[in-house]
């Protein structure tokens, strides 16, 4: 079974050392399939840009423990190797619960752990960090360690000192090194899609053999080697091919799973690819229309400038179905207001302005207010929030728009976090809906199926 690797925090190497052994293995011709723990977007696109398989997150909360399971054993049977890489530290899940952890999924795979601790500073205490991991949880299995940042001969040799009483292979030792780092940003990671620094698999490749036992780590990535999982069942959709989704993406706007794109293409729904980026009008075939989460705040002042793009989505308001999540909901309002105080006209569509804020970040736990075009009323779904942007002018209820165009628009359900109240929170009408919250379309069918019957809706084309 592949090793889930896990660490007692983030910031500890876990992306770092998920990278160089899939750079190691790409430079000797050997697939990896990886797994990234919980609704990670940056993490997962830095592990699918280095010529492996597409990552894949694995989230027992928005997903569902079957459906992880059902996804883990699909993908990874399709590889020799596998890893999974886990987020924050080992026992850190919903609220203070070991709920959706990297243990959680440990657990459920029956898959053992590969420790990566950042050592400097630090020699005997190591020892106490891990026995504590270790021992807390005995259904764990820590089988290896890595320590990270250590950067001489003396150093290494009095961990290894330390250890050498101890059932736990020692499996490699990082030196520091800013060619291995990975830009940071605001909100993690920066995407190789939006201007982030190119791996490069050769130097980290080189830096994984010198540095690390791979010849004893590849036996922990090896595939499980048999089992059966089911299929979703498509049956129940009933798609009209003539009513292509045309879908955000470019540098601005890539957060979304690539499990979405694959359920839709699957149940015989066209996709047709739209950049606001390169202000392209909305192909005039597409009916529905998704905008994914990304940086429009980043690029405020291109997107104001991408007048055909934003002229364009005003044009199609009229008549399609809009989708947006997140980053895709602040350009349909009217500004986004930059660090630097500017404010850069959006579309106008939605009665607000997105403001800095401070960070919005978690599981949500969701119920549906009315029915609507994703949730029906009382509905009760789950999502997440990732954000620094807020917005002004957000009314539960209010009516919207020139005299001969009125929308009446309202929220389409409340939220609530870990032991928090529920608060009402985005937009929608019978064409529109746009919120904070991501959702993972293809492991929720309930909610698949509210949104595919919302695309099919029989509106006039909007050209």
């Amino acid at each position: 079974m592949p090793c889930v690797i896990s660490s007692p925090s983030t910031d500890s190497g876990k992306t770092t050392l998920s990278l160089l052994l899939s750079c190691w293995a790409f430079s000797k011709g050997i697939k990896i399939q990886t797994f990234k723990v919980g609704p990670d977007y940056l993490d997962q696109q830095q592990l699918s840009s280095i010529g492996q398989p597409i990552c894949r997150n694995l989230d027992i909360f928005l997903s569902g423990e079957e459906w992880v399971q059902e996804s883990f054993f699909k993908h990874s049977l399709k590889y020799e190797f596998s890893l999974i890489e886990g987020a924050m530290g080992l026992f850190d899940g919903l609220g203070s619960t070991t709920y959706s952890s990297t243990a959680n999924i440990s657990k459920l795979l029956n898959a053992p752990i590969i420790f990566i601790v950042n050592a400097r500073g630090q020699v005997a205490s190591l020892l106490a960090t891990i026995r504590g991991f270790r021992d807390f949880d005995s259904e764990l299995s820590i089988v290896g360690i890595i320590f990270n940042n250590v950067n001489s001969d003396r150093h290494k040799k009095l961990i290894k000192e330390v250890f050498k009483n101890e059932d736990i292979e020692i499996l490699g030792f990082l030196p520091s090194d800013s060619k291995i780092t990975i830009n940071k940003a605001n909100l993690g990671l920066i995407s190789p899609m939006d201007n982030g620094k190119e791996i490069d698999v050769e130097y980290f490749a080189n830096f994984a053999e010198k540095n690390l036992d791979v010849f004893s780590l590849i036996k922990f990535l090896k595939s499980p080697q048999k089992k059966i999982f089911n299929s979703v069942n498509f049956k129940d959709f009933k798609i009209d091919e003539s009513k292509p989704i045309a879908i955000a993406e470019d540098k601005i706007f890539h957060f979304q799973y690539p499990e979405t794109k694959e359920f839709l293409s699957e149940i015989g729904i066209p996709l047709i690819s739209w950049s606001i980026y390169d202000d392209e009008e909305i192909p005039n075939e597409a009916t529905s229309l998704i905008i994914p989460g990304g940086f429009p705040e980043k690029y405020a002042d291109h997107i104001s400038k991408s007048t055909k793009s934003l002229n364009s989505l005003r044009k199609f308001r009229k008549n399609g179905f809009i989708y947006a999540e997140c980053g895709g909901m602040m350009i349909l309002g009217d500004f986004i207001k930059d660090e630097k105080g500017n404010n850069h006209k959006m579309t106008g569509i939605l009665p607000f302005r997105s403001i800095k804020s401070k960070l919005s970040v978690g599981y949500r736990y969701i119920k549906g207010l009315k029915d609507s075009p994703i949730i029906k009323q009382n509905q009760l779904i789950r999502g997440h929030e990732f954000h620094y942007w807020e917005i002004e002018n957000n009314l539960s209820e209010l009516n919207f728009g020139k005299a001969e165009n009125k929308k009446k628009l309202s929220s389409p359900w409340k939220i609530k976090s870990w032991k928090t109240e529920y608060k009402n929170e985005g937009f929608f009408d019978e064409k529109l809906h746009a919120s904070w919250i991501h959702l993972h379309l293809p492991s929720s069918p309930e909610v698949a199926k509210n949104f595919i019957e919302a695309t099919q809706i029989n509106f006039s084309k909007h050209y």
